[in-house]
């Protein structure tokens, strides 16, 4: 038994070295990558390259790398997220501001000490805006809700920024991203094929195995 498993991979791994020759010369997986670049399908026509380097430097003015790689219909996405993200800092900006306002009417200006007759209870005027900054109106707010009211647009303006500078970002990778994939090959031409092949095993003679072959233009 043992002999004839021997004698049957001998076999396989012969059989594999005398097919792989015949498989490599198919003329339909063309090793020589002009010929291949040559014989095109109808239809198909060269993509021009473009400078990844180039493309992220242009994006630095935000919409520029994009109408460097053509991609124009990103425009309108880069712009409406930058803006919102602007606008949005804009408005918590403000927000901010108008309890901080009236956070420093509790205390007198010039020594930063608390104003005179200013107790707990006291309630200073303060604007509060709708969310889209289309109306607003003046309530009045203790101290201690003015300190939490401000803490809190502080950190949503603080959070909108770091929003915005990432917004910023990512548009410039995606124009060094989408640089790189101009030139990548996604056509039919990609292919696969499945052969005989061996596999050296440790400390023992060659097994037959199988090969994946992968072909790119």
């Amino acid at each position: 038994m043992t002999h004839i498993l021997k004698f049957s991979c001998i076999a396989a791994f012969y059989l594999a070295l005398t097919t792989a020759p015949a498989i490599s010369a198919n003329p339909a997986y063309p090793d020589n990558s002009a010929t291949a670049d040559t014989a095109r399908k109808p239809g198909t026509h060269d993509v021009k390259p473009r400078s990844p380097r180039k493309a992220a430097l242009l994006a630095i003015v935000p919409g520029l790398g994009q109408g460097y790689n053509g991609d124009f219909w990103k425009l309108p996405i880069v712009y409406a997220a930058l803006g919102g993200s602007i606008f949005t800092v804009h408005l918590n900006a403000l927000k901010y501001h108008d309890y901080l306002k009236a956070y420093w009417s509790f205390y007198d200006q010039s020594t930063g000490t608390p104003a005179h007759g200013i107790t707990e209870d006291t309630e200073m005027p303060v604007r509060v805006r709708k969310p889209l900054n289309t109306k607003s109106m003046v309530k009045l707010l203790t101290k201690d809700q003015i300190v939490r009211n401000k803490d809190v647009w502080r950190r949503y303006r603080n959070v909108s920024i770091l929003t915005s500078g990432l917004i910023y970002v990512l548009t410039i990778i995606e124009a060094n991203v989408a640089a790189h994939l101009k030139t990548f090959d996604v056509s039919d031409d990609l292919s696969v094929r499945i052969g005989p092949g061996a596999i050296e095993v440790p400390f023992s003679a060659f097994a037959p195995g199988l090969q994946v072959v992968f072909n790119f233009k």
